[in-house]
């Protein structure tokens, strides 16, 4: 039986499921830029978007640090009050 990781370094050979792995987290790296700029851009830090979303800074900390590792997607209501506690509005756009 194969481990986790010995599944996901088989899987990953495959030419289609890199591309798709790669697909996403090219994604999520421009919806984390996008974040990160919209925080800073306000001048807030993690514990004040945190406040103003209603939660407690960890909660922020976890949302960046999980776009960053591609380990999980936020739920678009999650992404639209981060922005909006950024003082930014959430626009999507399907091309």
């Amino acid at each position: 039986m194969l481990t986790h990781e010995q599944l996901i370094k088989k899987l990953i050979k495959r030419p289609a499921v890199k591309a798709e792995v790669e697909r996403i987290d090219r994604e999520e790296s421009v919806l984390l830029d996008a974040l990160l700029k919209a925080r800073h851009d306000a001048g807030l830090t993690q514990a004040e978007v945190a406040e103003r979303m209603g939660t407690q800074a960890p909660a922020v900390v976890r949302l960046e640090r999980s776009l960053a590792t591609g380990k999980h997607s936020p739920s678009i209501a999650t992404v639209r009050k981060y922005v909006k506690a950024c003082g930014k509005n959430l626009v999507l756009q399907v091309a």
